[in-house]
């Protein structure tokens, strides 16, 4: 029981120790004098996860993760050409009044979508909506819980 107590704590140590590292497997196998040795037995998929946990980058080479949020939708039409060139035409008014905002056109079946904003609250979300508001020309906006990027 004391050797299992042993290599579990010197293990933690290397952990915490390669934390800068990229693969902590590759670290907690490395020979350190005075710290002991660990041996790991896995299956080489287990391997390809831990090295697959490197967030992926957006086509601007930034990182990127998902996580659950809030958007602000724009727009909602049916499946037609006329509603996908509206929410693209609403997409570019979008962009035009708020530059830095993020928008995002989709067409989930049966309808297009125009959905604007990366939001971690509802709070932060609402004040967009707000703004979108007062600009006169976005009436049909609320706010829909969704998967959004968060940019490292």
């Amino acid at each position: 029981m004391k050797r299992v107590l042993l290599s579990l704590s010197a293990s933690f140590l290397l952990v915490a120790g390669a934390a800068a590292q990229n693969n902590i497997l590759e670290s907690l196998k490395r020979d350190v004098p005075g710290q002991g040795k660990v041996v790991i037995h896995q299956d080489p998929r287990i391997a390809a996860l831990v090295k697959a946990e490197t967030p992926p980058l957006d086509p601007e080479g930034r990182k990127v993760i998902k996580s659950a949020g809030y958007r602000v939708q724009v727009y909602a039409g049916n499946n037609t050409r006329q509603a996908k060139n509206e929410a693209y035409a609403v997409a570019s008014q979008i962009k035009d009044h708020f530059p830095d905002l993020a928008v995002y056109t989709s067409f989930n079946p049966p309808r297009w979508l125009c959905r604007a904003g990366d939001f971690r609250s509802i709070e932060e979300a609402d004040a967009m909506m707000r703004k979108l508001r007062a600009t006169g020309v976005f009436k049909e906006v609320s706010i829909v819980r969704e998967q959004i990027n968060l940019y490292l």
